[in-house]
């Protein structure tokens, strides 16, 4: 079978070399980061394997889950838990795609809007249909959808 996911790949290669390096975050974050990979790849009627564009949904989702269980620990004063899930959404996000500037998501939104012809805030699911593709993985689902909504509103 064909190898598809050369970010798994170096997923388990970083394990290694984090392991040697004995950095205990690294490997912690690396390692959670493989089981939830293997658990998406095993869901559904039958196992496969990720590409690499899945391989990114499944870190930003895992990414997004550091930063909210990082804002529920500052929210509770727990700063110390809430530094080791940011230094983990950190570790992460070094195998994501840069995120957008918000200069780019504006440009990106505007194009949407024009592409699709939109007009009015009840257009936005015409609007995120046109650009959910063309941000995929470099911009947060609620950011964009703020963008559009505040873009369509003005």
């Amino acid at each position: 079978m064909e190898r598809m996911s050369a970010l798994k790949d170096k997923l388990k290669d970083d394990l290694a070399a984090s392991m040697k390096a004995r950095d205990e975050v690294r490997v912690r974050t690396i390692r959670m980061a493989l089981a939830a990979i293997n658990v998406e790849e095993v869901s559904g009627k039958q196992a496969r394997e990720l590409s690499d564009d899945e391989v990114i949904k499944v870190l930003t989702r895992e990414a997004k889950k550091r930063r909210e269980a990082a804002d529920a620990f500052a929210g509770a004063g727990r700063a110390e838990k809430a530094q080791g899930e940011l230094d983990e959404q950190a570790v992460l996000e070094e195998y994501l795609p840069a995120q957008l500037s918000d200069e780019e998501l504006s440009r990106l939104v505007d194009e949407a809007i024009a592409e699709s012809g939109a007009a009015g805030p009840k257009a936005m699911g015409q609007v995120m249909k046109v650009l959910t593709p063309k941000v995929a993985g470099r911009a947060e689902g609620g950011r964009v959808a703020q963008a559009v909504r505040a873009r369509l509103t003005a």
